[in-house]
């Protein structure tokens, strides 16, 4: 299917509690002739305590949830049942809006009660997917974070950060924002096939460079490492976004949890049917037998004889194109300050 990562829809566990769903929002045509939609939902918080101790980040923020960006290896399509969708085709058709995001931020920061942390844009989403250049969800929630003086990270494979570029350099000034792109090939068919609504690799390396020209901390995340897919462009892809600018780079081994291991599946035996058996036996080397695998301080990087090959190309590779690492550290000292003026900031939104 032309423009869409997953290939299929999932079954929904939550099946049974979907007769309050949009009825705008059923499939009556053929998978390929579906069009995106989106729906205003109204929540309770937009702030999310983040408990795994594998994320860097103590609380993340969505203003979206499903992400159109449609990439078939993403995680978080295994929370898009909860909303009454599938992890399928659907969490890149029906994308959740949370148009109160800003005006919710600015009452949870304001209350005496919020003790500064970074908070990551975003997590189940990616804040710059498609719709945002018209809804300017994710640039409100900047300028509320940035009127408070409260750190924040963004990690996107979207171009469209740089619209907001005036606003995250200001605050890269005084050391309350970073930005995380990620980038896991330099082959622009594969990129197609993998992340299909996403800026080209030559868009995201030319987005690492204006940000660092501007003065802004640029992670770049090579991720997902896919084992037999794209492991192999490790050094390359180090040297290309070192040149670009990026002061630091991690990496992250694919995981098929729950419902994206069968739709990874289906789409690599469609995609790249010549190699699938081994690309999937090979992440299965890294995960204990299985494509899915939770295990706390193992998951993101695996283990066993490929994980730990990958680990010494990725040391290698930094070694070679980023001998210097520049850690970024947020200034939590200025939000205290920013807040006292500020207790009814939420009502001026």
């Amino acid at each position: 299917m032309k423009g869409r990562g997953a290939q299929i829809n999932t079954d929904n566990p939550f099946s049974n509690h979907r007769a309050a769903r949009h009825p705008d929002l059923i499939f009556s045509k053929p998978a390929e002739e579906v069009h995106t939609v989106y729906l205003e939902t109204h929540a309770k918080t937009i702030i999310n305590k983040v408990d795994s101790p594998d994320i860097g980040l103590e609380y993340s923020m969505n203003p979206y949830q499903g992400c159109e960006h449609g990439c078939v290896y993403c995680y978080a399509r295994n929370t898009h049942p909860y909303w009454g969708y599938n992890a399928g085709i659907e969490f890149e058709s029906k994308i959740l809006v949370k148009r109160d995001a800003p005006q919710l931020l600015a009452k949870k920061l304001s209350s005496p009660k919020w003790i500064v942390a970074p908070i990551m844009l975003s997590g189940n989403t990616d804040c710059y997917q498609p719709i945002e250049a018209k809804l300017k969800i994710t640039r409100q929630l900047l300028e509320v974070l940035e009127r408070f003086h409260h750190p924040v990270g963004i990690i996107t494979k979207s171009a469209l950060v740089l619209r907001d570029i005036d606003i995250i350099s200001r605050m890269a000034q005084k050391n309350l924002i970073s930005v995380a792109i990620s980038v896991n090939t330099l082959d622009e068919s594969l990129r197609r096939q993998l992340e299909p609504r996403t800026a080209s690799i030559t868009r995201r390396l030319q987005v690492i460079e204006e940000l660092s020209q501007a003065g802004i901390h640029v992670h770049a995340m090579l991720a997902p490492v896919i084992p037999g897919l794209n492991d192999h462009e490790m050094m390359d892809l180090m040297g290309a976004v070192a040149k670009a600018g990026a002061k630091n780079a991690g990496y992250i081994t694919v995981r098929l949890n729950g419902d994206v291991g069968p739709i990874f599946t289906d789409w690599v035996r469609k995609k790249y049917a010549d190699r699938a058996d081994r690309i999937l036996n090979r992440i299965m080397d890294i995960h204990g037998g299985k494509l899915n695998d939770s295990r706390t301080g193992i998951r993101m990087r695996g283990e066993g004889k490929y994980a730990e090959m990958i680990a010494a190309q990725f040391q290698l590779a930094l070694k070679r194109h980023l001998p210097v690492i520049h850690p970024f550290e947020y200034d939590l000292t200025q939000f205290e300050k920013a807040r006292k003026p500020q207790t009814s900031l939420f009502d001026l939104i």
